[in-house]
């Protein structure tokens, strides 16, 4: 399979060295939303959406002036998943399953901008998102992006052993080589995707951590506004912090089989667009896809 670092939306917040970065703390620093275009035979798999069409036209109706505020979005429509599908030479409708780590706006706003395809979470992420019971689900849910309908493919959290991780299974319609982690904490159906590639496995964290120094094997750490932030929007930090350190141990056992990494960490994504030999951007032409499948199963 063929896989494409996309960032489906750039986020500004105030911080500098406090948040990502060297600068002084009242200077922006920046954020990702880093998604996965997957071609597959099962057609395209978009792993994450950021934010979508309809946040930008809309920014203060859609995601909130607390949102705004906090993470200074840079609202080009360039940069959303749809845009990007497109200058790659792919049409909407080719995109046939999306696989959100979460519902949290920034990871589900492009959901209006597929219509068609199915959209895989954990079944307990998406009873979250529908009931919004606390203030902090009420801020990070919005019901906006899925008012069109999606097709719901809810899944358990059940499943097969993967890498010392339990629970992990296969997604209806894709096959053994996309498959939903179970890491919940930063909310209450968070999971992280893994992809299987001629090169071994990515595991998209999403917002498992923020930082890539929090997975560090020997020496974790985070910087001081991520850490806050992690711990304040946590619906159970105790299980974030306990999957954070599952995170690491995969990275000490098995860090030439799995790649891991998050959903915002700019450094992490141009590393990964760096190995791929690809520079994505907006603008980028088409890449063909691969004539076959990997064949074998971990």
């Amino acid at each position: 399979m063929r896989v494409h670092h996309i960032n489906c939306a750039t986020m500004c917040p105030l911080g500098g060295r406090l948040v990502y970065g060297d600068g002084a703390p009242w200077t922006a620093s920046r954020m990702v939303c880093h998604c996965l275009l997957v071609e597959t035979e099962a057609g395209l798999v978009l792993v994450d959406t950021g934010l979508g069409l309809a946040d930008m036209a809309d920014p203060r109706g859609r995601l909130g002036s607390p949102f705004l505020a906090l993470t200074r979005p840079r609202l080009d429509p360039a940069e959303t998943a749809a845009r990007q599908i497109a200058a790659l030479g792919f049409s909407i409708d080719d995109v046939r399953h999306v696989v959100p780590t979460h519902l949290d706006v920034d990871h589900a706003g492009g959901l209006p901008d597929f219509p068609r395809a199915r959209v895989h979470v954990l079944a307990r992420e998406h009873a979250a998102a529908m009931a919004r019971v606390t203030q902090i689900e009420r801020m990070r849910y919005h019901p906006e992006q899925w008012a069109h309908g999606p097709t719901w493919v809810l899944h358990a959290p059940a499943g097969e052993p993967w890498f010392g991780f339990e629970c992990v299974r296969e997604l209806e319609g894709i096959g053994p080589d996309v498959l939903l982690v179970p890491l919940l904490g930063h909310t209450r159906g968070h999971a992280a995707v893994a992809v299987r590639t001629a090169e071994g496995w990515l595991l998209h964290a999403g917002d498992a951590y923020f930082h890539r120094h929090e997975v560090d094997v020997d020496s974790p750490r985070c910087t001081p506004a991520l850490a806050a932030f992690q711990k304040i929007v946590a619906i159970d930090d105790g299980a974030r912090r306990a999957n954070q350190a599952r995170l690491r141990e995969l990275r000490r056992s098995h860090a030439d089989e799995v790649r891991i990494f998050c959903a915002h960490d700019p450094h992490e994504l141009e590393s990964l667009r760096a190995a791929s030999g690809r520079h994505e951007e907006p603008t980028s032409g088409r890449t063909k896809a691969p004539d076959a499948r990997l064949n074998t199963n971990r």
